[in-house]
Formats: C-alpha cells, structure tokens, sequence
C-alpha cells in the first residue's frame, strides 16, 4: 500500500510516496521552500503543489507538523505562524484532498519511522527519538508504544530554550565548530536523560548525516545514542504510516 507522505518543516515542505510496508520512498523526494510567513493558508497551498506534484488528489495522505497535533488539530506554533494555534489542519487537507489525511507532530512521524524500519527497531524500554534540525523534535516510545507530543525540545536550561541553544540552526546561525556545538547538544541530552532515564537516544534530523563530526564527542551521557538510520525521510515516512497507525495517535 502506498501512501503520499509530507513532511512540514522550517525551512522546506517535502514529500514523497511511500510503500508503508517496507517504509521504502516509492518517488523522488519532492521539496519546496517553507513560505514566510509560514501561515496555515501558505503552507496549505504548498502542500497541495506537492500533491498536484504526484497526482495524488483522492489518495490517503500522512501529514507531519512542527508541534502538537490533536485529532488533526494544531496547538503550538514555534516555528512556524502564531496563526497555526488551533488551525484544523487535517479537516482543511481532506476538504481539499476528498480522502482520508492523518496529522500528527513531525517528531512523532520521524521516530515511528524509526522504531518500526530504522535505528529503533527491536530495542525495548523508553526509546527516544531527537530531530536537531530549525528546532529540536522529541518523540518518545516505551516498548514500541507512541508516548504522542512529547515536546522536550523546549525544555529550559540555564535560562534558555534548549532548542535554541543545541538545535542545528543555532551551530549555523552562530558559526558554532562541531565541538563547540557538540557541547551545547551533551548538556541537552544529559538533562532530558536526567528528567525521563531513557534507554536509547536516536538522533535524526538533517544533520544527522554528520553523526561522525559530533556523537563521537558527546562526554556527558550515558544513555546510548545512535544516529537514525532513514536521515531526513523519516518525517516523510512516519507521516504515510501514521494513517494506518492512528490508533497509536491522540
């Protein structure tokens, strides 16, 4: 079974479908600039020139979102437009689509990626899912189980949101070295394992292609951490499995 999968980011709005059986990109990935402002009604075009892009009008579709997603329904907006707080993203989507579109917290989307074809697979206890991307995404599964909306990302230390200490835009936009960010990131994760005592730690998001240049550096940790294994098609990948694991969703 194929299902379109999207994938809402700061910087880019991607998709691509997805064989939902195997978690394999059945296209190539398809991508366009996150407009700004990122309002609902910008967005909401980009994503429907994705799915004119793959002829998918009629289709299921999985949609993931930077924030907290409730039965379709948006209710945080770091990232993008304030206008998103309460926004109706999946009604809006399947008013215009004319079939069944699932939404769920991108962090969320990217660690059922993993946990069901990636990094995550068949490792039991509290697995944690990290994204360091424009923000920090967390998603957190016991035994294989969603815990859903899990924003940890913003989490406060030294009088900072992490994310905008230890996320990927913060070691772009401050010219940070990979030590000097690595540090910000190991004190990030050394209080999240303070606060929930994972058992793993699975870092994705973009720079996750770069694991080498910063994981090796991390001191403070002692819970394992491992790169993802699908990189940036994760948020794509979750997003299309999510409507058949809905059930796991709130």
């Amino acid at each position: 079974m194929q299902v379109l999968g999207i994938d809402i980011g700061g910087s880019g709005v991607k998709g691509a479908p997805v064989d939902i059986t195997t978690g394999q990109l059945m296209g190539e990935r398809y991508r366009i600039p996150t407009p700004q402002p990122a309002t609902p009604e910008a967005v909401v075009n980009v994503i429907l020139q994705i799915v004119e892009h793959f002829n998918w009008q009629g289709k299921p579709i999985g949609c993931g979102y930077p924030g907290v997603v409730k039965r379709g329904v948006t209710h945080t907006a770091a990232n993008v437009d304030d206008a998103w707080i309460g926004f109706n993203l999946g009604g809006e989507l399947q008013h215009h689509n004319k079939a069944e579109v699932t939404v769920l917290n991108d962090a969320d989307a990217a660690g059922m990626a993993e946990i069901y074809f990636g990094a995550g697979q068949d490792h039991a206890g509290m697995v944690v899912m990290i994204t360091l991307g424009t923000g920090i995404g967390t998603a957190a599964f016991l035994d294989g189980k969603l815990i859903p909306n899990l924003e940890l990302g913003h989490i406060e230390i030294k009088g900072h949101d992490a994310e905008t200490r230890a996320a990927d835009s913060a070691r772009e936009r401050e010219d940070l070295s990979w030590k000097k960010w690595s540090k910000r990131v190991d004190r990030y994760l050394s209080t999240l394992e303070f606060l929930i005592n994972p058992d793993l730690f699975i870092i994705g998001g973009g720079v996750s292609k770069n694991w080498q240049k910063f994981l090796p550096l991390l001191q403070k940790t002692k819970t394992e951490c491992i790169p993802a294994e699908l990189r940036n098609h994760a948020g794509i990948v979750g997003a299309a499995m999510a409507t058949v694991y809905e059930h796991d969703l709130v």
